[in-house]
């Protein structure tokens, strides 16, 4: 099986301080990050290869309503590169900017991310990604290859009504550069982001989905957990080793 699954840190909630140790133990090896300042980028790799660990994907922040976007982006790309991490994982909000110039913007990222073989990918989140509809009036927009969807399962309930995840990853497919796995039971801006498998996502479908149109990651396990609830360490990393004995029970690693 070819999957490329990871976590992501924030999984672990406030005890991320000994998550490189528990992911080392339940055999999982590729995590998501957020992007390290120049300076920090040997003490993170050093870190992450001590615990059999890799990067396939940094968080980075990209205000596409700022003129100056593309020059603020560029030292992310570079850490990307020099880490030798092919996606960055951004959250873009257009708001009242000009569509056609945020477009732009990104296209021109695309253009500095080529060279270095990243890819950029918007998060499922409003207002330029957060259904299949608008993800794809978006990537039409930019028209660009390196800038692609990260297609969160969770969220695509969360910002929309009547919705399932099958039919709207399916609408951007030949788009999707990234994923994060969260679970969900449904509901229109209800934080329940349980363990995977116990919420309404049929990921195997998802999965199958991905893997016919050729992606094969990374699939990163974003555990958001539920309003209300108070999660000790032992039950955050329950959540973590759970999530990923499904992905293993329904056969996608």
């Amino acid at each position: 099986m070819k999957n490329i699954i990871a976590c992501n840190l924030g999984s672990y909630r406030q005890f991320g301080a000994n998550a490189y140790e528990h992911l080392a133990e339940i055999g999982l090896t590729n995590v998501e990050i957020g992007a390290p300042s120049a300076d920090a980028v040997d003490a993170v790799q050093a870190n992450l290869k001590a615990h059999g660990l890799t990067a396939t994907s940094l968080t980075g922040s990209c205000d596409v309503k700022s003129d100056t976007v593309v020059k603020d982006f560029q030292p992310t790309l570079e850490t990307a590169n020099e880490m030798g991490v092919k996606v960055i994982f951004v959250s873009v909000h257009a708001g009242e900017a000009d569509r056609n110039a945020v477009y732009d913007r990104l296209r021109a990222i695309g253009e500095n991310a080529e060279p270095l073989g990243v890819k950029v990918c918007l998060e499922t989140h409003p207002d330029m990604a957060h259904n299949g509809d608008i993800a794809l009036e978006t990537m039409k927009g930019v028209n660009h290859p390196n800038i692609r969807i990260n297609f969160d399962t969770g969220n695509v309930y969360y910002y929309n009504h009547n919705v399932d995840a099958v039919t709207e990853v399916k609408k951007i497919v030949e788009y999707v550069g990234a994923v994060h796995l969260k679970d969900t039971n449904g509901g229109y801006r209800t934080w329940h982001f349980p363990t995977l498998g116990e919420g309404v996502v049929d990921y195997k479908t998802v999965f199958q989905t991905l893997n016919d149109a050729d992606f094969y990651g990374p699939f990163t396990m974003e555990l958001e957990g539920i309003e209300g609830e108070n999660l000790d360490e032992a039950g955050a990393k329950a959540r973590v080793a759970d999530s990923l004995q499904h992905l293993k029970d329904i056969g996608v690693i």
